[in-house]
């Protein structure tokens, strides 16, 4: 489409949008995307302690965390030690039998591991388990 202005010149309208910014955007934000999609999957952070024997679990179960700040965690959502065991009776739906692991950071006091424990046992919740990593054999 041409048109001439006031001057007498020709000139042509651009009628095509320029697609380059937006690609440019676009690309930015997956990169942003990969790089923080990996940090966000990986939940709490803790540093497990490694001991030679280790079981595979198949299944997600009722995981208790305890990490460096003494904060305790059901799954990803902060809950008090009071009502640590009330939420996990809530969480285990009608599974009787349900087990409890616990993920503790390895400088973690035995004294805040017991009142974990205790809690549980409080909450009649009897099968118990203790997650830790394997140790490396170089």
């Amino acid at each position: 489409m041409a048109f001439t202005n006031l001057k007498g010149r020709t000139q042509t309208a651009l009628a095509d949008i320029n697609v380059t910014p937006f690609v440019d955007v676009v690309l930015v934000l997956l990169i942003i995307f990969m790089i923080t999609a990996p940090i966000l999957e990986s939940g709490i952070e803790i540093d497990l302690p490694k001991t030679k024997t280790v079981r595979a679990v198949a299944t997600q179960k009722l995981v208790v965390t305890i990490d460096k700040k003494q904060t305790i965690y059901v799954g990803n959502i902060p809950v008090n030690i009071n009502q640590l065991g009330k939420t996990l009776l809530d969480n285990r739906g009608t599974d009787e039998e349900s087990a409890v692991f616990i993920r503790a950071d390895r400088t973690v006091p035995f004294g805040a591991f017991a009142q974990v424990v205790d809690s549980l046992r409080e909450a009649n919740l009897t099968n118990i388990n203790i997650v830790t990593e394997p140790l490396s054999t170089r």
